[in-house]
């Protein structure tokens, strides 16, 4: 089976299990399990940061980082095809009571002057208060795409005139690390809040990071505790994100040279309409009225090959670790044949 469905399909390796098995653990809740001490510190450093905190999903780290920097009433400005906002659960509402402005950007992405206009007057009581700017790098509903950090600068310089929050939803800013010239410093040093995970392209089984401040990371470990996320012996959890961020990054590039290939095979075919640009390891293509999403991932599962539908006519692969060359070789004869 070829599973195209999410990077998240990934299983460790053995070299990966092998880390996990010989862990040291003890009570994270104590702070005393030095795998996930260990695990917090390489982050923080790796960004620049005070501390960071371990976590279940992605989604509970942007949870908590959202909770961490409103309070409730307050509105968050995002794009329209944020993750924060489509694909966790209505976490803002119900986590942070907050109201949501979205921006129309371009695929994920938006410009300093489209924040400005959102930016409601704190003056007038009809409207909430603006807290938090959220961007997310790489964009998965924007097919994988990149930020210009210029832009992400400029937004920055506004949001410390205006006095907001600023957090990235960095699930696979690795990704885009490996594209771009930044380092993970100067995201650290430009934003108030990063989330990575360590479940997406670099393989691990479980987990993020969320990492910031100390006192930041300090009121984040608190709501953690409150949503039911402080782990025990969580160590044997973080020695597979210490070895993914050891050994898994490099071959962030292949995921991205395989799905730039399915890109431009999928251009060539009659049964396709559009494919967004590809940047990263995410392929979105909108299907012509031969297919619908159905048809089309019903004809692909039988030829053993799984992805996803993303909306009406469209579908999304998403290559990683786990997906090699001969399913790449293979993926493209049937897609040229379908």
């Amino acid at each position: 089976m070829t599973d195209l469905r999410s990077d998240t399909v990934t299983k460790p390796t053995q070299a990966m299990r092998q880390a996990m098995f010989n862990a040291e653990v003890g009570d994270d809740v104590f702070k005393e399990d030095p795998t996930v001490n260990a695990l917090e510190q390489k982050v923080a450093e790796l960004f620049g940061k005070d501390d960071a905190l371990f976590t279940a999903s992605g989604v509970m780290a942007n949870q908590i980082a959202i909770k961490a920097h409103t309070r409730p009433g307050d509105e968050v400005i995002c794009d329209k095809q944020a993750h924060i906002y489509n694909f966790e659960g209505g976490g803002i509402a119900f986590n942070s009571g907050a109201s949501v402005r979205l921006i129309d950007g371009d695929n994920g992405r938006f410009t300093a002057e489209q924040v400005q206009r959102n930016i409601n007057d704190p003056s007038n009581v009809h409207f909430p208060l603006t807290r938090l700017v959220a961007a997310e790098n790489t964009c998965n509903k924007g097919g994988g795409s990149l930020w210009d950090f210029e832009e992400l600068k400029r937004i920055g310089a506004l949001c410390k005139e205006y006095g907001l929050a600023y957090h990235l939803d960095g699930a696979r800013l690795l990704n885009a690390l490996a594209e771009t010239n930044e380092s993970a410093k100067d995201y650290g040093h430009l934003f108030d809040s990063v989330s990575i995970c360590l479940s997406k392209g670099l393989g691990a089984p479980v987990g993020s990071i969320l990492t910031g401040s100390k006192e930041f990371i300090t009121k984040a470990r608190r709501i953690r505790k409150v949503m039911g996320g402080a782990m025990r012996q969580a160590g044997y959890l973080a020695a597979a994100g210490i070895y993914a961020l050891d050994n898994h990054t490099e071959q962030l590039k292949n995921d991205h040279k395989k799905a730039r290939h399915l890109g431009a095979v999928l251009e060539e075919q009659p049964y396709v309409e559009e494919v967004l640009p590809v940047q990263s390891n995410i392929v979105i293509f909108r299907l012509s009225e031969k297919y619908t999403e159905t048809t089309f991932l019903e004809k692909l599962a039988a030829h053993n090959i799984q992805a996803v539908p993303f909306g009406p006519q469209t579908i999304r692969f998403v290559t990683h670790l786990d997906f090699t060359d001969t399913m790449l070789e293979s993926t493209v004869e049937v897609l040229k044949n379908l």
